[in-house]
């Protein structure tokens, strides 16, 4: 009777009292890779999956504040190095709790082939879905080492990048490689991607087409009294002094040449704090430097990106990821090409958008118009189809979770033999082995180990404190003073 009304429940959709929500860890490195990863596993993991975030502990860990701000919640989210997230993995899958332990060091006593074993299932609090938001170096490590944990029951393996790839394509891709899924954000990155790996002689099966998982909002509609110019900045792009203060002298000239128009510069962090990529020269800190005072109708903004589109009658920047959440909501958008069209910049991926212009042309009242063909490549979905975008990556998943016993070994591109000059330094940065296994903290086995153990950790939690002082406060001001 019991079996026959777990039958009859099932084929109602009313899922049974034995079935386990999905489990999805999402490890990241900066805001913006949290916003990413934890929205790309929303949009192709089931309703009901549970998420885990782990913000990865380095110079670009989020605050609080841009925690906030990107408003992406999770059940829990903590802060790890490397090696407790792969040991919380390891953890999981033993049926401890997947909880990170007392929060030290994995040193010497990382889980390097612990959770290896006889058969059965894995443990309740097991991961059934890894999402990798890190940059390439990290991916690569956490791959090594997810494949030295030799689970028996491994996790599906899900990466991709947050935004416009314009850079480093092949190292990327090949730093990603090893992953079950590869997401690319559009027709044009699937196709990129494919290729690389197709030439390079690997596997391209793991590159999924999908689309940026914050794509949104309402549609753009013009309103009658107001005018709103956004600039959106990006920490890295321009990277020279020069660079950045002609476009922001630019900006407030707009502003005054226009002064029924809402000038706003969209700024990505506040002094101190780190996203993807080091600001080493921020916005706010060459206001300061601008002669005369700021027109009225120009001002500093912060906040999430969305609700700044809310409020915008025009986009510009320079190559920001912006662009295209813009022209997602058929915003009138502009690309400049002021400082040239270069890679270095980034804006040379809209070449044949429609997008191209410069401030002269701005200043005039041109508004440039996108190119449908590109955009509809570029995965912007303006007419609707958004909804459908990630189907084919929920599909891949679906079948790769119903496959998990079958999965195979992860297998990074990288391996000691075939990079042996690249490999092993790249993995000493994540204090893994060459072989994935944590590296030896050098601790031992004496009586008072947990007393040595219990100073290191506080004395390496004040080093760290100190370090990102230094990354984020110090080092910009020293930098600036050695351009005066």
């Amino acid at each position: 009777m019991a079996q026959f009304l777990e039958n009859l429940l099932s084929v109602a959709g009313v899922p049974s009292r034995t079935d386990k929500a999905v489990r999805v860890a999402v490890l990241a490195d900066s805001d913006t890779r949290w916003k990413w990863g934890a929205l790309t596993a929303r949009r192709i993991a089931p309703d009901t999956a549970r998420l885990t975030g782990f913000l990865l502990r380095g110079r670009a860990t989020p605050t609080v504040r841009q925690l906030a701000e990107v408003g992406v919640p999770a059940d829990e989210l903590r802060e790890v190095t490397g090696q407790q997230f792969l040991r919380t993995i390891a953890e999981g899958e033993d049926g401890s709790e997947a909880g990170g332990g007392d929060g030290s060091e994995a040193g010497g006593e990382g889980r390097g082939g612990g959770a290896s074993g006889g058969g059965g299932e894995e443990g309740p609090g097991a991961y059934d879905v890894v999402v990798l938001a890190l940059v390439g170096g990290a991916v690569q490590a956490m791959l090594h080492g997810l494949a030295a944990l030799k689970l028996r029951r491994r996790p599906v393996v899900v990466t991709g990048y947050v935004g416009v790839v314009y850079e480093k394509l092949c190292d990327g891709l090949l730093l990603r490689h090893g992953c079950d899924m590869v997401l690319a954000n559009s027709r044009y990155d699937a196709r990129r991607f494919r290729e690389v790996y197709e030439g390079v002689g690997t596997d391209p099966s793991a590159v999924t087409e999908a689309a940026l998982p914050f794509l949104g909002g309402a549609p753009y509609r013009p309103r009658t009294g107001r005018d709103t110019l956004v600039f959106a900045a990006q920490p890295s792009v321009p990277a020279t002094r020069a660079d950045r203060l002609y476009l922001l002298r630019r900006l407030v000239e707009h502003a005054r040449f226009h002064p029924g128009r809402e000038v706003l510069l969209k700024l990505r962090s506040k002094p101190g704090e780190h996203t993807t990529h080091i600001e080493e020269l921020p916005y706010q800190s060459l206001t300061e430097r601008l002669p005369g005072r700021l027109p009225p109708n120009f001002s500093l903004v912060y906040g999430n990106m969305g609700e700044v589109l809310d409020r915008t009658d025009l986009l510009v920047t320079v190559s920001s990821t912006a662009a295209l959440e813009s022209l997602h909501r058929g915003i009138p958008t502009a690309i400049l090409t002021d400082l040239g069209v270069r890679e270095v910049l980034g804006n040379h991926h809209f070449i044949g958008s429609g997008l191209l212009t410069s401030f002269d042309r701005l200043d005039g009242g041109h508004r440039p118009v996108p190119e449908p063909g590109w955009t509809a490549d570029q995965g912007v979905a303006a007419d609707g189809t958004y909804d459908t975008a990630f189907d084919p990556a929920r599909e891949r998943l679906a079948g790769l979770l119903a496959g998990r016993a079958e999965l195979p070994p992860v297998t990074p591109y990288y391996t000691p033999t075939s990079a042996p000059g690249y490999l092993p330094p790249l993995l000493a940065r994540h204090h893994l082995a060459a072989d994935g296994t944590p590296l030896a903290a050098g601790a031992g086995r004496e009586p008072n180990a947990r007393v040595r153990r219990a100073m290191r950790v506080a004395v390496r939690g004040v080093a760290r404190g100190a370090y990102r002082h230094g990354v984020q406060r110090v080092a910009p001001v020293i930098r600036r003073m050695g351009q005066l």
